[in-house]
């Protein structure tokens, strides 16, 4: 979140973040964003009876600011069709691996396990399966034979924050006056 933020603040930037929604009220990103300026919107999913009232609620939100596409980064829950319908091809994902390998969680353990020579992350526009969107851009590194799951997941964040804004200012410069709001 903090790298598509400071990536924004360039003036050829082709789109702004003008909100941060966190489900997770304790989250780290919420301190980050309000340092950043960002306005926060914390809608706590458990204050929900089920997941479409909860996204029926982000919805209203994000269409409160007005917003044309949405960057997950930490957002760990699955989306309902509802959603994914509603915002198909507006809303982004980053996710640690090289999909379609390794969906889910735990990619860098699995990596490891796997016996895989590199990994990576990827970014994908969100679908209805999980991690199954179509692929906009990927980074990938090797494997090192003395990788961890932790030294894996923090060279791999070298790269998410570095290919995530990368691929904002490619998907808001296609998408430019092109997304009513």
């Amino acid at each position: 979140m903090e790298s598509l933020v400071r990536a924004t603040e360039a003036s050829d930037f082709p789109a702004t973040i003008v909100l941060v929604i966190c489900n997770r009220p304790k989250a780290g990103g919420i301190e980050r964003a309000k340092r950043l300026g960002v306005p926060v919107a914390i809608i706590n999913h458990k204050d929900y009876a089920d997941r479409e009232q909860f996204e029926r609620k982000m919805d209203a939100v994000l269409h409160e600011y007005e917003v044309d596409l949405i960057c997950n980064a930490g957002f760990m829950r699955i989306l309902t069709p509802w959603f994914v319908k509603k915002w198909l091809g507006k809303q982004l994902n980053i996710h640690p691996s090289l999909l379609p390998k390794h969906k889910g969680l735990h990619t860098h353990k699995r990596a490891i396990e796997a016996g895989d020579t590199e990994h990576g992350c990827t970014i994908h526009y969100v679908s209805e399966g999980m991690d199954e969107g179509e692929i906009i851009a990927q980074a990938a590194i090797s494997l090192h034979p003395d990788d961890t799951p932790d030294t894996l997941a923090a060279r791999v964040l070298i790269e998410e924050h570095k290919l995530y804004p990368k691929v904002l200012k490619q998907v808001a410069a296609a998408f430019q006056g092109e997304i009513p709001a």
